[in-house]
């Protein structure tokens, strides 16, 4: 792009960058990023973290009789996940509990988050979202050796089909397993950026259009109602999944 296109464009306001929100910037001066530089998704990330602890610690402290609001949210969230866990696992899969309710709660948080003017979203990074997969992925795996040791190998025999099938299906099932980290974070990274790059480019024919942006202004509130309601799914979506794969850790042959 030439020097002249670009001031033209500047001129006109019509200057819509969606990805430009995903950068990653240091927080201290323009240096370059290293393993331990602060960035902006260390900010929202630790704030995520902080505003999960106020919700479930602090504002449930109380433990009063008549709840207070925030007391009520963290019961409602606890016992949505608890009931999600016993429904799929049974009441063994409870010992796991805190940690589910960990994940779900760190996700809804971040997705919400990042809904804020001048945020981040944590959670549109395959970085974040495949390091919480690849967690999910390896404590599931371990679990299902620990507790069944080589029986574990049951899950990826189809025992239900001909004989001849049953090692194509073998494989087949071997290589599902393994992909289930990247579809798990890919689905919940690619549904955050997606979203947040559609109400950006509204944004920018907004502020290109000035007055007339009326249009652009009422498909914003519709996109912006929609991703709050994504946050909500995305967080349910990863972790009943999550709870699906430690059923099958748990009861390999079902």
């Amino acid at each position: 792009m030439s020097a002249e296109s670009t001031t033209e464009e500047a001129t006109s306001g019509f200057n819509i960058h969606p990805m430009d929100q995903f950068e990653v910037h240091p927080l201290f001066g323009d240096g370059a990023i290293h393993w331990y530089t602060p960035t902006n998704v260390t900010l929202w990330l630790g704030l995520t973290v902080v505003a999960a602890f106020l919700l479930l610690v602090v504002g449930s402290r109380g433990r009063a009789m008549v709840p207070s609001r925030s007391q009520s949210i963290a019961e409602m969230a606890y016992g949505f996940v608890r009931k999600m866990v016993e429904d799929i696992t049974g009441k063994e899969g409870l010992k796991y509990f805190p940690h589910i309710m960990t994940v779900f709660t760190f996700i809804l948080f971040a997705n919400l988050l990042g809904l804020l003017p001048y945020s981040f979203s944590t959670t549109s990074h395959i970085a974040v979202t495949g390091v919480l997969a690849l967690t999910v992925f390896l404590s599931v795996t371990v679990i299902g050796f620990v507790k069944n040791g080589p029986s574990f190998i049951k899950l990826f025999w189809v025992s239900s089909a001909p004989m001849a099938l049953r090692p194509v299906l073998f494989l087949i099932e071997l290589i599902s397993y393994f992909v289930r980290p990247v579809s798990h974070s890919i689905r919940l990274g690619g549904n955050l950026m997606a979203g947040h790059a559609v109400v950006k480019v509204f944004a920018g024919f907004a502020g290109a259009l000035g007055i007339g942006a009326v249009i652009p202004i009422t498909a914003i509130v519709a996109v912006y109602g929609l991703e709050l309601l994504v946050a909500f799914i995305q967080a349910y979506v990863f972790t009943i999944l999550t709870v699906v794969y430690l059923n099958d850790a748990l009861h390999p042959s079902h």
